[in-house]
C-alpha cells in the first residue's frame, strides 16, 4: 500500500534578529533551486550587455534598444511562451532605456563640443568627492583631483546648461574644495581617458566658491573631522587606517601599510564596502535585541542607521552601492531561507545600474556584487560545516571564518585581472583581521558620534578603536613578509577565466578532498608538497644567487641598484618610489650596512623609497646630483637625512667612489642643461667597477645630456676605453624614447637593463626604445617582467644574469 510522506510540523526556530522564524529548521539543506535564479540571470545579461555598449555610438545604442523591443514582442507571442526569454530581453532593454538617457543628459548644451575644442571656459559644477591626490609620477609635480557635475558652462560667448560628470584637476588649493559645495572654476577642457564616466577634464586655472555644502553635508563634514580629531594621539598606522576602516578616508594611511594591504589582499577594508554597511547594521540589529525593539520595527531601525552612515561616509556612487549591497548581505544572513537575497541581490544591481550606468564598467560594483553573491550562496553552508566539527561553544567561529572565505573565492578571479598575481596568504590574513574590523568600525563610528558632544570622551573611544586597528595593522605587514605570499598568475581574461575554474573546481571538490584526507592523510600530505614544490617560485628558496655583485631592484616605476661592497655592506644607487619595495629588495639581500647612497637626481620615482633604505641599516653617506630641483622633494630628503644625522654632499663628474670591493667614477653630469627636463639631464651618471663587472649607471638622461656624454666620449680615450669594456647598461629613464641612440651604441654591452614599473602609465618601455636595444645587440632584461635582477660572478669569474621570477 503506498503512503503519502509524513506532513512536516512547523516548529518555532530561533530568533534571528529581523523577525523571520526557520520552517523547518534545517535550512543547511536548501539549495539553490533554478526559480531564485530567475532574476539573478538576467541581471548579469543586462549588466554585460550595457558594459560593452557604454561607449558606442548613440545611433548604434538606439538601434540595439530597437533589436530588444523587437525581441521583447517575439518573446511575449510565443506560442508556448518563454518568460525566461521575456524576462532577460526585459531587463536589458530596461538598462540599455537607462544608459541611452545618461548619454542624452550629458549631451546637454554645449559641454561636449566645447571639450573636443579643448576650449577654455568658465564652468559651474557641483563637488562630488573629496579631493585626492593620486601617487605623482616620475619628474611629475603632485596634482589634485576632484570630482564634480557640471550644471552650467560659459565658454566661446555661450553660456549654456549641463548635466554631466566632470574630474577637476589642479593645484593644492582644490584641497580645500568641500563635498556638495557649489563652485565656479575657469579652465581649459580636454576629453578624458577612454572609458571613463567623466565627460570632460577641467584643468583648473582658478576657482571661487558660489554656494557652501548644505546642512547634511556640513553635519556630515563636521563627524567625519570629529573622527579624525578623535585618534590624533594614535600611533600612525591607527591614525591613518581607522577613518579608512569607517569612512574610506585613506589620506593619512602610511605607504608601507597600503602596500602591505595590497600583497595580502586587505584593502577592501578601507574601502566603504558592504562590510562596513553589515557591521554597522549588526551593531544596531544587537542593540534593538538588547533593548527589546519590537520585530517588526527592527528593519526600518536598521535601516534608517545605515541610511545615517551613508551620510557620514559620502552618498558618493560607490558608498551607496555598497549600502545596498550591505543590506542585502545582511538579510542573506539573517533570513532563514538564504535563497531569498538572491532575487533582491537581482533587484538591486538593476536599480543601480539604472541609477548610475556607469557602474557596468566599476570593477567596484563588480567586486561588491560578487562578494554579496558569496555571502549568500555560501556564508551559511560553510559556516555550518565549521561550526559542526567545533565544541559548542566555539560555533560562532564557523560564520566568522566562512564569510571571507566566501567573498575571498567569488572576488578572486577579477582581483587577478587587476594585479596579475593571486595572493596565497590573502585568506588567512583576512581570516586574522576579520575578528578585528567589527570592533574597530563599531570604535570608530561611536568616536565620530561622541565628538559632537566633546572632544575628551572621542579621544578616548579612538584609543580603544585604535587596539584592534593596530592589529589588523600587525596581521598585514607580518603576513606581507611571508615568503611566497603571492603566486604569479596569468593576468587579463585568460587568468580570471583559469582561476574560476579552478575556483569551481575546487568548490565542487572540497567535501570529496577533505574526506579522502582524513582516509589516507599521507597521500594527502604528498600531494600538496608535491604542489607547493611545483608552484612556489624557486626563487624564493634561492634568492639571492651566490656570488651576486650587482642587483636592480624591482621597485616599480623607479629605479633602484645595490651594488654589493662586502658581506652585508651595499652601495645604493637611487632608492625608486616606494619604501616597503626598497627595503624588501635590500632584506632579501642581506644588506645591513650601506656605505652610501647616490640620489642620481631629485624626482620622485627615485628618492621617494629612501626611508626605506634607512629602515633599520646603518648608512654612511647620502651623495646626490648638483643640481637641486624639484625644490619641494630636496626639502623633503633633507628632512629625511636630518631626522637620521646622515651627511650629504653633492657630485660632480670626475669624483670617484671606492667602497670595498667596489671603484666608480662619476660621468656626469658637467654643466647644468637647460634643455628637456632639467633634474633629468643633471642625473648622476656612474661607471661601477665590482670584482669582474662592470656596468653603467645612466639614471633619467635624456637626449640632450646623453649627447653631450657622447661626445665627451670621443674626446676623452682613456673614457672610450672603458666603454668598450661594459658588461651591463642601465639604460635610461625606464625605457624612454627619449634617448640618443649613438651613445648606447657607444657603450654597447652584451646585457641592458630596463628598470620599469608593470602596466605603468607612461608605455616604458616604449618599442623605439627596445628596437634600438635589439639593433644594437643588447641582451634586455626588465624588472617588471623579470623582477630583482641579478649580476652575477661565479667562482671563475664567469659573468651570468639571473632573476627572481
Amino acid at each position: 500500500m503506498r503512503t503519502s510522506p509524513p506532513t512536516p510540523v512547523a516548529r518555532e526556530g530561533p530568533d534571528n534578529g529581523i523577525g523571520e522564524d526557520d520552517p523547518s529548521g534545517e535550512w543547511q539543506r536548501e539549495v539553490v533551486r533554478v526559480s531564485d535564479l530567475r532574476m539573478l540571470a538576467p541581471a548579469l545579461a543586462g549588466w554585460a550587455l550595457l558594459a560593452g555598449t557604454l561607449t558606442w555610438a548613440s545611433t548604434a545604442r538606439w538601434t540595439l534598444a530597437a533589436l530588444l523591443v523587437l525581441s521583447a514582442m517575439m518573446a511575449a507571442r510565443w506560442r508556448r511562451g518563454w518568460p525566461g526569454a521575456l524576462l532577460v530581453v526585459s531587463v536589458a532593454l530596461l538598462l540599455q532605456v537607462a544608459g541611452n538617457g545618461q548619454h542624452a543628459l550629458r549631451s546637454v548644451g554645449d559641454l561636449d563640443t566645447l571639450t573636443t575644442a579643448r576650449a577654455v571656459v568658465t564652468v559651474d559644477v557641483m563637488v562630488t568627492s573629496d579631493p585626492f591626490t593620486p601617487a605623482a609620477g616620475a619628474g611629475r609635480d603632485p596634482v589634485v583631483l576632484v570630482r564634480a557635475t557640471a550644471y552650467k558652462v560659459d565658454g566661446r560667448g555661450r553660456v549654456s546648461r549641463a548635466h554631466a560628470p566632470v574630474l577637476l584637476r589642479g593645484e593644492t588649493a582644490l584641497l580645500e574644495l568641500r563635498w556638495h559645495e557649489r563652485v565656479r572654476v575657469r579652465g581649459r577642457l580636454a576629453p578624458p581617458e577612454p572609458g571613463r564616466a567623466e565627460l570632460a577634464v577641467v584643468s583648473v586655472a582658478s576657482h571661487e566658491v558660489v554656494s557652501p555644502a548644505g546642512r547634511v553635508a556640513r553635519v556630515a563634514e563636521h563627524l567625519r573631522s570629529g573622527l579624525r580629531r578623535s585618534v590624533d594621539g594614535t600611533p600612525a598606522d591607527a591614525r591613518g587606517l581607522l577613518p579608512g576602516l569607517v569612512i574610506g578616508d585613506t589620506s593619512r594611511t602610511p605607504a608601507d601599510l597600503t602596500e602591505a594591504m595590497q600583497a595580502t589582499g586587505m584593502t577592501h577594508l578601507t574601502a566603504v564596502s558592504g562590510s562596513n554597511i553589515a557591521v554597522v547594521g549588526g551593531m544596531v540589529l544587537g542593540l534593538c535585541v538588547l533593548v527589546g525593539v519590537p520585530r517588526r520595527w527592527r528593519p526600518w531601525v536598521v535601516a534608517l542607521a545605515i541610511m545615517g552612515f551613508v551620510v557620514l561616509a559620502r552618498p558618493e556612487p560607490s558608498v551607496v552601492r555598497a549600502a545596498a549591497m550591505g543590506l542585502i548581505g545582511l538579510i542573506g544572513v539573517s533570513r532563514s531561507r538564504r535563497s531569498v537575497g538572491l532575487p533582491v541581490l537581482a533587484g538591486a544591481v538593476v536599480v543601480v545600474l539604472v541609477v548610475d550606468p556607469w557602474m557596468a564598467r566599476s570593477f567596484g560594483f563588480a567586486l561588491s556584487a560578487l562578494a554579496t553573491l558569496g555571502l549568500l550562496l555560501f556564508t551559511r553552508p560553510w559556516g555550518d560545516a565549521v561550526a559542526r566539527h567545533l565544541p559548542p561553544r566555539l560555533a560562532f567561529v564557523g560564520p566568522a571564518v566562512a564569510i571571507p572565505v566566501a567573498a575571498q573565492a567569488m572576488c578572486a578571479p577579477l582581483v587577478v585581472l587587476l594585479q596579475g598575481s593571486v595572493s596565497v596568504i590573502g585568506v588567512l590574513a583576512n581570516l586574522l583581521a576579520a575578528p578585528l574590523v567589527a570592533p574597530a568600525t563599531v570604535a570608530g563610528v561611536v568616536a565620530a558620534v561622541v565628538s559632537v558632544v566633546a572632544d575628551g570622551p572621542a579621544r578616548l573611544v579612538g584609543w580603544l578603536g585604535a587596539v584592534p586597528t593596530l592589529g589588523i595593522a600587525r596581521v598585514a605587514r607580518v603576513m606581507s613578509d611571508v615568503p611566497g605570499g603571492t603566486m604569479p598568475w596569468p593576468d587579463g581574461g585568460r587568468g580570471a577565466l583559469l582561476l574560476a575554474a579552478v575556483t569551481v573546481l575546487l568548490v565542487l571538490t572540497a567535501r570529496s578532498m577533505a574526506r579522502f584526507a582524513l582516509l589516507r592523510p599521507v597521500v594527502a600530505l604528498g600531494a600538496v608538497a608535491v604542489l607547493v614544490a611545483g608552484v612556489l617560485p624557486t626563487r624564493v628558496v634561492t634568492w639571492p644567487p651566490p656570488g651576486w655583485r650587482i642587483v636592480f631592484c624591482d621597485v616599480g616605476q623607479g629605479d633602484a641598484a645595490v651594488v654589493r661592497t662586502g658581506t652585508g655592506r651595499a652601495l645604493v644607487v637611487d632608492a625608486g618610489p616606494d619604501p616597503p619595495a626598497v627595503d624588501g629588495c635590500l632584506d632579501s639581500l642581506g644588506v645591513e650596512v650601506v656605505d652610501a647612497v647616490v640620489l642620481t637626481h631629485f624626482h620622485a620615482d627615485h628618492v621617494e623609497g629612501l626611508p626605506g633604505v634607512f629602515d633599520g641599516r646603518r648608512v654612511g653617506q647620502l651623495l646626490t646630483s648638483p643640481v637641486a630641483e624639484p625644490a619641494w622633494q630636496v626639502r623633503e630628503v633633507a628632512t629625511w637625512t636630518r631626522a637620521d644625522g646622515i651627511p650629504t654632499s653633492a657630485l660632480a663628474a670626475g669624483d670617484r667612489l671606492t667602497y670595498g670591493d667596489v671603484r666608480a667614477e662619476v660621468w656626469a653630469p658637467v654643466r647644468r642643461i637647460d634643455a628637456g627636463s632639467v633634474p633629468n639631464n643633471a642625473s648622476v651618471v656612474l661607471a661601477v667597477h665590482v670584482g669582474e663587472v662592470d656596468a653603467l649607471l645612466l639614471g633619467d638622461v635624456e637626449r640632450e645630456a646623453a649627447h653631450d656624454l657622447l661626445l665627451r666620449l670621443r674626446r676623452d680615450g682613456e673614457m672610450a676605453r672603458v666603454a668598450e669594456r661594459f658588461d651591463v647598461v642601465k639604460t635610461p629613464h625606464h625605457g624612454s624614447a627619449n634617448l640618443d641612440d649613438g651613445l648606447m651604441s657607444a657603450v654597447r654591452a652584451p646585457v641592458a637593463v630596463v628598470s620599469v614599473g608593470k602596466d605603468n602609465d607612461y608605455g616604458h618601455p616604449t618599442s623605439a626604445h627596445l628596437t634600438m636595444l635589439a639593433r644594437n645587440g643588447y641582451a634586455v632584461h626588465r624588472t617588471d617582467r623579470d623582477g630583482h635582477v641579478a649580476v652575477v660572478e661565479d667562482p671563475r669569474g664567469r659573468l651570468s644574469v639571473v632573476t627572481s621570477r
